[in-house]
């Protein structure tokens, strides 16, 4: 049994550096030309592909960085709009919810009533009057999220030629592939009549 071992691997690694050889030619033909003139790649750990194609993109456009820079600019703003007054919503409508709570507990039935129709009252009030910062909040959200669909739509059409242009640059070709599974093949046959 050890001389069967033994013997089939010596055989193996004779057959192995012979065909080493063969089987880099076709690794190397498979990897050639992977490498692109195209700058695509990722340019840090957190960029994707697609962000890293409109960066290269728009590296050199004066214009798009001027419109890229009032957009971004433009969405923090959104953000910071939609945050003012919201500590102030916030703090009132817990103090209407609190409030109702507490006047729930009182045990003088007319007092209790009479307390819980004041907060009313007066939340009602406080609605009214907020009710136009909701709606202009709300308006500011849907015009962020156009402004953001927009851009996603422009940068699409940026980068899609140049994903296009990489493709046709490196086309899959399967020769390399039929290749190395034939050497495979090879392999498998040589194996199967070790005995």
């Amino acid at each position: 049994m050890k001389k069967i071992l033994f013997a089939s691997a010596v055989v193996l690694s004779l057959l192995s550096c012979s065909e080493n050889k063969s089987q880099n030619d076709i690794v190397e033909k498979a990897a050639e030309n992977t490498e692109s003139s195209i700058p695509i790649k990722r340019l840090s750990k957190t960029q994707d592909i697609f962000n890293g194609i409109y960066d290269e993109k728009i590296k050199n456009d004066k214009e798009i960085k001027k419109v890229d820079e009032k957009i971004s600019l433009m969405q923090e703003d959104a953000h910071k709009m939609q945050g003012i007054y919201s500590s102030v919503i916030s703090n009132s409508e817990d103090y209407y919810l609190i409030a109702k709570n507490e006047a729930k507990s009182i045990n003088d039935s007319v007092l209790r009533k009479e307390m819980i129709k004041l907060i009313e009252e007066s939340s009602d009030k406080y609605y009214q009057k907020i009710q136009k910062i909701k709606d202009l909040k709300h308006k500011i959200n849907r015009n962020k999220q156009s402004i953001y669909s927009l851009y996603a739509a422009f940068k699409i059409r940026k980068t899609l030629p140049e994903i296009e242009k990489y493709q046709k640059a490196h086309p899959l070709k399967t020769d390399s592939f039929n290749q190395f599974i034939n050497k495979q093949n090879q392999l498998l046959e040589e194996l199967k009549k070790l005995k």
